[in-house]
């Protein structure tokens, strides 16, 4: 539990919210992400010591600086898919709710896939999808 409550801290935060979604698209030193965020290196080396804490980051020496990158390519993947579906949630109509309650759910359950939180849906769809004769 404690390490589940580490990895929603580590994404309760803006900044490290943002390096995150620069580390997405793939590795970079900490000089570019201080020249993007314009943060001092303090700043995004605490960061970055977080999410590294978190196990959403690791650290890769390249040269003379150390490149961040997210640690497994699934992560990479689900956190590009919850992102995708927050953005379509802050999109959605205001008339529309259930629009804006799906693509929550999405990003929820794409969280899920990296912290291990399992939902009864899914579980019982792999169930029924890969165990019930018929099928």
């Amino acid at each position: 539990m404690k390490t589940t409550a580490q990895f929603f801290k580590a994404l309760s935060d803006e900044t490290r919210l943002r390096i995150l979604a620069l580390l997405v698209c793939g590795e970079l030193c900490v000089c570019d992400l201080m020249a993007v965020l314009d943060l001092p290196q303090s700043t995004v080396s605490r960061h970055l010591a977080y999410l590294r804490h978190a196990g959403l980051v690791e650290d890769r020496l390249a040269g003379a600086g150390e490149a961040p990158v997210l640690t497994r390519a699934r992560h990479r993947e689900a956190l590009e898919e919850a992102a995708g579906a927050l953005a379509r949630a802050l999109e959605a109509p205001p008339e529309a709710p259930e629009l804006l309650a799906e693509d929550m759910r999405l990003a929820l359950r794409e969280l899920g896939r990296i912290t291990g939180r399992v939902d009864v849906e899914e579980l019982l769809d792999v169930v029924f999808r890969d165990f019930c004769i018929g099928k």
